[in-house]
C-alpha cells in the first residue's frame, strides 16, 4: 500500500501552494498588464513562480510524485537564484518578484516551502 502525498499534511502544502498560487498569479497578472515595460525580468518572474506554484498544487493534491519533486526542485532553484541575484545586483529586478530576497516579501516562506514540501515528498516514496 503506498501512502499519498496529499493526505495528511499535505493537505497543508495543497492549501498554502494554492493560496501563493493566487497571490502570485494575480499579482503578475497586474504588474504584466499595467507596468511591465518597467521590470520585465521581474514580473516575468512572477509569472514563473505562479506557474510552478500552480504546477505544485495540482501535482500535490493529484499525488504525482515525480511532477512534484520536479516543481519543488524549480521553486528552490529559483528562490535561491533570483534570490542570491537580487541580494547582489538589486538593479537588475527594479520591483520585487516573489523570490526576490530569498521571499522576504512573504515572510521567507518561499525559502522555506520548497524544502518542506521536497521533506514531505520524499517521506512518502514508495
Amino acid at each position: 500500500m503506498t501512502a499519498s502525498i496529499s493526505t495528511g499534511p499535505g493537505r497543508a502544502l495543497i492549501a498554502v501552494y494554492g493560496l501563493f498560487s493566487l497571490a502570485a498569479g494575480a499579482r503578475a497578472a497586474v504588474q504584466i498588464a499595467s507596468k511591465f515595460d518597467q521590470a520585465p525580468l521581474a514580473y516575468s518572474l512572477s509569472a514563473l513562480a505562479a506557474a510552478v506554484y500552480i504546477a505544485l498544487t495540482v501535482a500535490l493534491w493529484r499525488g504525482a510524485r515525480l511532477l512534484a519533486l520536479v516543481g519543488l526542485g524549480i521553486e528552490l532553484a529559483g528562490v535561491l537564484i533570483i534570490g542570491t541575484l537580487s541580494v547582489l545586483d538589486p538593479a537588475a529586478f527594479p520591483d520585487e518578484t516573489v523570490w526576490s530576497a530569498y521571499g522576504k516579501g512573504y515572510v521567507f516562506i518561499p525559502l522555506v516551502l520548497p524544502v518542506v514540501g521536497l521533506y514531505w515528498v520524499l517521506r512518502h516514496k514508495r
